[in-house]
C-alpha cells in the first residue's frame, strides 16, 4: 500500500524539525535568555541635572551663618509690594538675657531692599527711627557717613560680642551694600546692652519691620 502525499508532508516536516531543534537551542544559549514581552530594561544613567544647591550659609559682609542657619538674604521671599510706612517702631522686652547678634546681612528685591539681623539666644526689643545723622553710640561721634537720609536700628538687651569680648558681628564698623537705596550698612554701637544698626539711604522711604523665629532674625524691608 503506497503511503499518501499528507502522510510524506508529516514525515518530512517531523524529520526537519529534529535536525533544526538543536541549532536553535544552541542559537539561543548564545545569545541569551529574551527579555519578556512588553517589559523595558533600564540603565543608570548619570544625570544632566544641576546638583542640589549648598546648604544656607553665605552671607553678605559682618557675619557668616552655618548650615541650619539663615538663609541667604537674597534669597527670594514670597511677592510683597513696597513697604510705605514711615513711622517709627518701638517694641520693648524686659526681664531678658541679651540676645546675642551674630550678623548683618543685606540685599536687593524687585520694590525694597531687606537688611537681616541674625540673632541667637531670643529676640530683644527694638527701636526703628529717623535720625539726622549715624553717631557712636556711647560717645555720640559722628561716624562720617554722608547719606539723602538715615534709619537707626536699636536693639536692646543685645550684645554684639561673646562674654570674652569677641565680636560676633565682625567687620565694619561701615558695610558698604550698594543696593537699590541703601548705600551703606553700619555698626554704630555694641554698649552696655545696645546693639546699633545704621542704615545710610539715598532717599528716605517707607519701611517694615518684622520678627522671625527659627531661628532668630530681626528683618527691615526699606523701599527703593
Amino acid at each position: 500500500m503506497r503511503p499518501s502525499h499528507a502522510s510524506g508532508r508529516a514525515t518530512r516536516s517531523l524529520a526537519g524539525l529534529l535536525v533544526c531543534l538543536p541549532v536553535c537551542l544552541a542559537a539561543a544559549t548564545a545569545c541569551g535568555a529574551a527579555q519578556p514581552t512588553g517589559q523595558a530594561t533600564s540603565t543608570a544613567v548619570p544625570s544632566a541635572e544641576p546638583s542640589p544647591s549648598q546648604p544656607a550659609g553665605t552671607s553678605s559682609p559682618g557675619g557668616t551663618p552655618g548650615p541650619g542657619e539663615s538663609p541667604p538674604a537674597d534669597q527670594s521671599p514670597p511677592a510683597q509690594p513696597a513697604p510705605t510706612g514711615t513711622a517709627e517702631v518701638d517694641v520693648e522686652r524686659e526681664g531678658m538675657e541679651p540676645a546675642l547678634v551674630t550678623g548683618v546681612r543685606y540685599a536687593t528685591h524687585p520694590a525694597y531692599d531687606r537688611i537681616v539681623v541674625d540673632l541667637k539666644d531670643g529676640m530683644p526689643g527694638y527701636s526703628v527711627e529717623w535720625v539726622d545723622e549715624l553717631v557712636q553710640d556711647g560717645s555720640g561721634k559722628p561716624l562720617g557717613v554722608n547719606a539723602g537720609a538715615y534709619l537707626q536700628i536699636t536693639l536692646t538687651p543685645a550684645n554684639a560680642h561673646t562674654q570674652k569680648g569677641d565680636p560676633t558681628w565682625k567687620g565694619g564698623p561701615i558695610f558698604h551694600a550698594g543696593l537699590a537705596n541703601v548705600d551703606s550698612v553700619v555698626k554704630t554701637g555694641d554698649f552696655e546692652g545696645r546693639v546699633g544698626v545704621g542704615l545710610a539711604l539715598d532717599r528716605r522711604a517707607g519701611f517694615r519691620v518684622s520678627e522671625q523665629r527659627d531661628p532668630y532674625r530681626l528683618v527691615i524691608d526699606v523701599a527703593h
